[in-house]
C-alpha cells in the first residue's frame, strides 16, 4: 500500500506546521484558553484565508476537492500545537452532515460560510442520560405546521460558546432508543428559546449545556430524510472519530518528544535519567504505541469510504487502538517527567490532559471495543 502523501498535502502540512509553531507556541496558547474568549478568532480567520476551512469540501461548492485524508493531516498538526479552535464540530461534523445528506439550498447557504471562516458550528448530540447510544434521546422536535418545535438539553456540546449555529439531533418518533424517529436539525444558535451555561472544559476547550424550550425551526432546518438519520450520524461520528485520532496522534509525537528531551536534561544521582535503561524501555514503549495508533488512524481514515461495515470496524477499532495507546504514552509522559508532569507551568501536563479527554469522545475504549465485537 503506497502511503505516501501529494505534493499539495505535504504543502499543506508544512504550512500548518508552520502556523502552529510560529502562532500557536505553547504561552500563546496559554494565554489564549486563558482569556474571557477562550480560543483566538484571527486564527479562524487565518485558516480561513489559507483554505483549511474548505480542503474536505468539492470544488462545487467553493472548497478545495480534498477528503478525509486531507482533515487527518490538518488535525494531526492541530494536536501537535493542542489547538483549541473547532474545525471538527464545525468543517468535519457540521460540514459533513451538509455534504453528505444537506439540500442544495443548505450547501449553498451554509458551505460557503464554513469554508470562509464566517460561521462556526457545535455539534449537539450528547445528551446527560444517553451514553455513547446516539438514538438514545430526550430532546424532541413536534411537527407544528411549517415549523419544528424542539424541547430538551443537549450536553457537553463542544465549541457552543463559540458557535453561530448548532448541528442538533432530536426525536421525531418512535420510542426513546427506537432507531428509527432520529432527526438531525441545523439551529440558528440566537433563536428565541435557547440558553446555554458555557464553561471551559478539563482539557482547555470550551463547552455548553444548551437548553431548548419550545424552539420554533423552520421545515426546511431539517437535514435529510424525517426519522431516518441514526446512519447518517454514525457515519458522521465515524469521519468526527478518526479526525480525532488524527489529532491525539499528532500529540502524541510531541508528547514523546518533550519526554525524550527531557529525560536527556533530568539528572539523578548525577547522570542525565535517559541513561536509566528501565526509563528507556518505556520511551521505546511509548514510540511503539505511538506509530500503532498511526497505523490504525490511517487505516480508520482509509475506510471511511467503504461499506458501511467495514467503516465501522475500522474506526471502533481505531478509537480503541488509540485510545489505549494515548492514554498510555500521556500516563508514562507524566510519570517520567514527575511531579513537574502535573504542574499548569509545564506543557506535558496539558497534552496529558487533552490525551486523558479524547478517550472518551463519540465512545469510551470499552464502547467501541463492544462495538467492534458486535459487528462480527
Amino acid at each position: 500500500m503506497d502511503f505516501n502523501f501529494t505534493e499539495e498535502q505535504d504543502m499543506v502540512r508544512d504550512g500548518l506546521s508552520r502556523l502552529v509553531r510560529e502562532q500557536y507556541d505553547w504561552e500563546t496558547r496559554r494565554k489564549a484558553i486563558e482569556s474571557e474568549a477562550g480560543w483566538r478568532p484571527e486564527i479562524w480567520a487565518q485558516l480561513a484565508e489559507l483554505g483549511i476551512l474548505g480542503m474536505p469540501f468539492s470544488e462545487e461548492v467553493g472548497g478545495f476537492g480534498g477528503g478525509a485524508v486531507d482533515a487527518m493531516i490538518v488535525m494531526e498538526e492541530f494536536g501537535k500545537g493542542l489547538v483549541v479552535e473547532p474545525f471538527v464540530p464545525t468543517v468535519v461534523c457540521a460540514g459533513g452532515f451538509l455534504k453528505h445528506a444537506g439540500s442544495e439550498a443548505q450547501r449553498e447557504e451554509h458551505l460557503s460560510a464554513i469554508i470562509d471562516g464566517s460561521r462556526v458550528f457545535a455539534f449537539a448530540y450528547a445528551e446527560p442520560r444517553g451514553r455513547y447510544n446516539y438514538a438514545d434521546l430526550e430532546t424532541t422536535a413536534k411537527k407544528d405546521g411549517d415549523s419544528y418545535v424542539l424541547n430538551g438539553h443537549k450536553a457537553v456540546v463542544i465549541g457552543a460558546p463559540w458557535a453561530s449555529h448548532l448541528v442538533v439531533t432530536a426525536r421525531t418518533g418512535g420510542g426513546r432508543r427506537d432507531a428509527e424517529g432520529v432527526s438531525v436539525f441545523i439551529v440558528d444558535k440566537s433563536t428565541n428559546g435557547i440558553t446555554t451555561r458555557d464553561y471551559e472544559t478539563v482539557d482547555g476547550r470550551r463547552a455548553s449545556e444548551v437548553y431548548f424550550e419550545n424552539v420554533s425551526v423552520p421545515a426546511d432546518a431539517l437535514i435529510g430524510e424525517e426519522g431516518a438519520a441514526l446512519p447518517l450520524i454514525e457515519q458522521v461520528t465515524d469521519e468526527a472519530i478518526a479526525a480525532h485520532c488524527a489529532e491525539a496522534c499528532g500529540a502524541m509525537k510531541v508528547a514523546n518528544a518533550m519526554t525524550l528531551e527531557y529525560s536527556k536534561q533530568r539528572k539523578q544521582f548525577g547522570v542525565p535519567i535517559g541513561k536509566f535503561q528501565v526509563l528507556q524501555h518505556r520511551m521505546v514503549d511509548m514510540y511503539t504505541a505511538y506509530e500503532t495508533a498511526v497505523s490504525l488512524t490511517y487505516l480508520a481514515t482509509i475506510k471511511l469510504d467503504a461499506g458501511e461495515k467495514e467503516r465501522k470496524r475500522a474506526a471502533s477499532a481505531a478509537k480503541v487502538g488509540v485510545g489505549q495507546s494515548a492514554r498510555f504514552v500521556g500516563q508514562e509522559a507524566v510519570q517520567i517527567h514527575g511531579g513537574n508532569g502535573v504542574t499548569d507551568e509545564y506543557a506535558i501536563g496539558h497534552y496529558f490532559k487533552r490525551l486523558t479527554i479524547f478517550e472518551s469522545e463519540f465512545g469510551s475504549v470499552d464502547h467501541h471495543l463492544k462495538r467492534h465485537v458486535s459487528l462480527g
